[in-house]
């Protein structure tokens, strides 16, 4: 008992003693002051909800038996009260039936003492109650530290990610792009002279054909199996495709550049319609038509945008997760459906607002966002993918880049089959306005 006094005597407590008999509160108060409480005497239920009202009590000794407002009653409504619901209430009372006793822990309390009490026993057990106050008060405060530690070790988690993830991305990148560029440069450097090869070789022969009209048997025989007019077509028809797949490559390549920025510095003003579109064609593959899939159209409603001082690798990755998501949930809702009304789309506005904030709006048409997903969104590592699909990083990272590092917002508004996220950043943003690395 000697740990349990040392603890609360260690604090200032505030009691307030409710009883309609005034004798009862004098004999009350004068002993509880005399241990070193702090007292308010309240002579009736209402009064007793005014004065828990203006000062939350530690603890509350309440009597049962009152006019208008009985004790049941006032404990009923102190504990619908946010504000009061967690003071201890002690009943006292000259009832001493079973029933009264479970009535008075019904509707809250949390101990009864019957009258006549001995001044020794009430001490105790508002020790006691007290006491439990107290270590509740740790425990909450304890839990909120952890919570707080918790939320702080998933942000960190999440940004050392999202660094490890960028980090990773540019190494790779400059990896392939180095790779790719060697041997496309080389088919790129040898297909104009192999084309000019080609013209001479035409040429010649058609030459022979003029200057030898009558070729030998085995020459004609050579000529028709070769079918030299098809050839001829053939050939430059393989000749431009060849051209169109170095420049589809050389495309593709200058868009992993863009979209990682590689060799640029951090903060740059960027182009934020060439950014789309580089995202757009790297994942150019998902847009296509499959077998169980129609093509996703993709509507560009492009402003006129200034360029935009940003993290430029950054913002790409927030469209690449954006974007992303939006084509899961376009295939999870056209992938099962057979309705031929609608046609899955992405819509992409970018415009400038009314603040000079650059907005980008990323709309598709495809199962929209539960109730139960949106409590969640933007949580670190809460997915809807099955296992081995998505660890939940992408809206997490997304939003942490365009709130926390640009000083931006990211919105989103969802209905039933529809969802639009809305990205706002800043179009002005200098080194000093961003969050530290």
């Amino acid at each position: 008992m000697n740990s349990n006094k040392n603890l609360i005597e260690s604090q200032s407590f505030d009691i307030l003693i409710v009883d309609d008999t005034p004798e009862n509160i004098r004999f009350l108060s004068t002993l509880l002051i005399e241990q070193g409480y702090q007292v308010r005497k309240a002579l009736t239920g209402k009064m007793a909800l005014t004065a828990a009202q203006a000062a939350t009590p530690d603890l509350i000794l309440l009597d049962i038996n009152m006019p208008h407002l009985n004790g049941y009653e006032t404990c009923k409504l102190l504990k619908q009260n946010e504000e009061t619901a967690s003071v201890p209430v002690i009943f006292l009372s000259a009832l001493n039936d079973v029933v009264d006793k479970v009535k008075a822990f019904q509707v809250g309390g949390v101990d009864f003492i019957s009258k006549p009490f001995q001044f020794e026993e009430v001490l105790l057990r508002i020790q006691t109650h007290l006491q439990i106050r107290v270590l509740q008060s740790q425990l909450h405060l304890k839990n909120t530290q952890l919570e707080n530690a918790l939320e702080g070790l998933k942000q960190m988690q999440t940004q050392l990610l999202r660094k490890e993830k960028l980090s990773g991305l540019g190494q790779l990148v400059a990896g392939v792009c180095h790779e790719i560029n060697n041997p496309v440069s080389f088919i790129a450097g040898n297909l104009k002279p192999a084309q000019d090869s080609i013209q001479t070789l035409l040429k010649l022969i058609d030459v022979y054909q003029t200057e030898y009209p009558e070729p030998s048997p085995v020459i004609q025989t050579l000529l028709e199996e070769a079918e030299l007019d098809f050839l001829v077509s053939d050939l430059q028809n393989m000749m431009r495709s060849m051209r169109t797949g170095v420049d589809r490559i050389g495309s593709i390549v200058l868009a992993l550049r863009i979209f990682s920025r590689l060799g640029e510095s951090d903060i740059k003003p960027t182009n934020i319609h060439e950014c789309i579109d580089s995202t757009l064609l790297l994942l150019h593959h998902r847009f296509a038509e499959k077998s169980m899939m129609p093509e996703i159209k993709i509507i560009k409603d492009y402003g006129n945008l200034p360029l935009v001082a940003c993290h430029s690798s950054e913002m790409n990755q927030v469209f690449l997760n954006l974007l992303t998501n939006a084509i899961d949930a376009l295939q999870q809702k056209f992938s099962h459906s057979d309705s031929l009304l609608e046609h899955p789309m992405i819509q992409i506005i970018t415009e400038t607002n009314a603040l000079k904030q650059t907005v980008i709006r990323i709309k598709d048409n495809g199962i929209g966002i539960s109730d139960n997903v949106e409590k969640h969104l933007f949580e670190p590592f809460f997915t809807t993918k099955p296992v081995g699909q998505g660890i939940g990083l992408g809206l997490a990272t997304s939003y942490q880049i365009v709130v926390e590092r640009h000083k931006g917002n990211l919105s989103y508004c969802a209905n039933v089959g529809s969802t639009e996220f809305k990205i706002e950043i800043p179009t002005t943003l200098i080194d000093s306005q961003l969050s530290e690395e």
